[in-house]
Order: structure tokens, then C-alpha cells, then sequence
């Protein structure tokens, strides 16, 4: 009003620095849902680098039912459209600066989607993808090959690693930190010794870990200076269906040769309620029974989200 003292003044007149120190309070949903069509100096905002360095589609689930053959899940064709649409103009907006891409531990990325993202993240350094069951091994080892300075992977257990991980060894030469959620055996482990041997952190948290990968862990990666097992349910004996043994505790050589690490976390407590959880769902965490971003959580902060 004129004559109170005020001097009003539009959105579009805040200068652009503040806009975008507002915007990195957003969301990725509230980020692409058209804020840039208000005005010339939103679009420049919401264009701008610094909001496009990580983009989290955590809070994104797929709608999907679990089958019996594979890929064990079947995706709503809606849902997918809305992953697409939602990477499209993100990725559009982030023009190539985006280094970290996180997706939720049920949001089933297919082919054709992680091409894309492949294609527009150049400069990844850090993917956080629980959930592989939509991607083909010539798919997921096509992308790694895109990515040359990807250094932190969060990943499933995949039944045969061997080739992704050659994958990583041939182009991702700063690579040096992995996440598995799910079953780390000794298969698994072998291909990390002789694929990624210069590894220095590796977080096996609320995973089933047989005893006799731990020990290549241990023996075989030399360059490892942090090992998180926490809730893990370690078990010894052949894979299933043969009957497995769990052990209760570590003994004295597992220790011994862990506390030459920078760090060793574990924990095997039975009045803790995250190994009491990986017991009660059998070494198979089920996380939607649990805390909404539980999964999300590690003891190493560089791989906590």
C-alpha cells in the first residue's frame, strides 16, 4: 500500500542466490514440478548447478506385485511413466552436473531408464541403487563403462558378479567405496579380490554374510581400511537348501585380523533391535515393515543418505 513505509517487492525480484538457497530446501519432486515456468529468474534458479549435484529419488517408490519368475516383480505401466517423466526433466535440468543419484530400496529402474540416466550423469561419483531386479547384466555393466569417476556404489547381491565388477575395474579407476544389501558370499567376495582389490570401504550392515566370505574379506582385500557387519547375520556351513549354522559371536581370528582396520564395526547384540529385526526376517531384511528410510541409515557416515 502506498504511504505505510513498505517497499513491496515481487518474487521475481529476489535476487537469484537467495531463490536458489530456497530451492535447495526442495525436493526433487517439488524442483521439477514446474517452479520454473513462474518466472525468467525462477528458471534461471532452478537451473542452477547447485541444486542439481544429488538427485534423490528416494522418496519415490514403484507401485509393483511380487512374482514368481523373473524379474520376481511386476511394475505398474503408470508407475514407470512417473519414473520416466520425473528423470527426464531432471536430468534436464541438472545439464550434466549431477555426481550422486539415489534411488529407493523399492523403486524397480528398468533399462531403458538407467540408460538415460547413464547418459546424462556424466560425472557421477556415488549411485545408490538397492534394487536390480528390472536391469539386465548387459545394462548395468553398459552404464558403468559411461561413468569414469564413480568412487561409491550401493548395490543388491547379484548372483554373478564377476562381470559387472571387471566392469569397474576397467573404468572406474577412483572407485573405493560399496554397499551390498543382501546375501555377500563367497562368490561375491572372490570377484571383489580380484576385480576392485584397492577397495577401502565396504558396508555388509543387516546383510547375510557367510563366515567364510568374511575371512576373504579380511585376508583377501589388503587396501581395506573400513568394514562395517553390524546386524549382519553371520552364518557358516554350504548354501541353502542345506542347513547353515549361525554364529553367535566372532571368535579371536575374525577380531584379531579386523582390528588391523581403521575400522571394524560390528554388532551382534541381542538386545539390539536391528539384530533382533535381521533374526526375526531371517537375514532378509524387511524394511517396509519398519521405520519409513531405515534403509537408508550406515555406520559409515560416506554411506549413509
Amino acid at each position: 500500500m502506498e504511504g505505510d513505509g513498505f517497499d513491496a517487492r515481487k518474487w521475481e525480484d529476489l535476487d537469484l542466490d537467495v531463490l536458489v538457497t530456497i530451492f535447495q530446501k526442495f525436493n526433487i519432486l517439488e524442483l521439477t514440478s514446474g517452479i520454473g515456468h513462474v518466472c525468467k529468474s525462477w528458471r534461471y534458479a532452478v537451473c542452477d548447478p547447485l541444486l542439481w549435484k544429488t538427485l534423490d529419488f528416494s522418496m519415490l517408490t514403484s507401485n509393483f506385485i511380487k512374482i514368481p519368475l523373473e524379474p520376481y516383480v511386476y511394475v505398474d505401466r503408470r508407475s514407470d511413466k512417473q519414473l520416466t517423466k520425473l528423470l527426464k526433466i531432471a536430468l534436464n535440468l541438472s545439464c550434466g552436473n549431477a555426481t550422486s543419484l539415489i534411488f529407493h530400496v523399492n523403486l524397480y529402474v528398468n533399462d531403458d531408464q538407467l540408460a538415460y540416466a547413464a547418459e546424462r550423469c556424466p560425472k557421477l561419483k556415488r549411485l545408490v541403487m538397492p534394487a536390480w531386479n528390472r536391469i539386465k547384466e548387459t545394462g548395468i555393466c553398459k552404464a558403468i563403462s559411461m561413468w569414469k569417476d564413480l568412487e561409491s556404489l550401493t548395490m543388491p547381491s547379484i548372483a554373478d558378479p564377476s562381470c559387472f565388477m571387471e566392469e569397474i575395474s576397467k573404468h572406474c579407476k577412483k572407485f573405493s567405496e560399496l554397499k551390498i544389501m543382501g546375501v555377500c558370499d563367497i562368490e561375491f567376495v572372490q570377484s571383489l579380490v580380484q576385480y576392485v582389490p584397492n577397495l577401502k570401504v565396504l558396508s555388509l550392515r543387516c546383510s547375510i554374510l557367510y563366515k567364510d566370505a568374511l575371512l576373504l574379506v579380511l585376508n583377501g582385500l589388503m587396501n581395506l581400511e573400513v568394514l562395517n557387519i553390524s546386524h549382519s547375520l553371520i552364518v557358516e556351513g554350504p548354501p541353502p537348501p542345506a542347513p547353515i549354522k549361525v554364529v553367535e559371536e566372532l571368535d579371536e581370528s575374525i577380531l584379531e585380523k579386523g582390528s588391523r582396520l581403521r575400522e571394524f564395526l560390528t554388532c551382534m547384540n541381542d538386545s539390539c533391535i536391528m539384530c533382533q529385526r535381521m533374526k526375526m526376517d531371517e537375514g532378509l531384511m524387511r524394511w517396509y515393515r519398519y521405520e519409513k528410510g531405515l534403509w537408508k541409515e550406515d555406520e559409515v557416515s560416506s554411506l549413509a543418505i
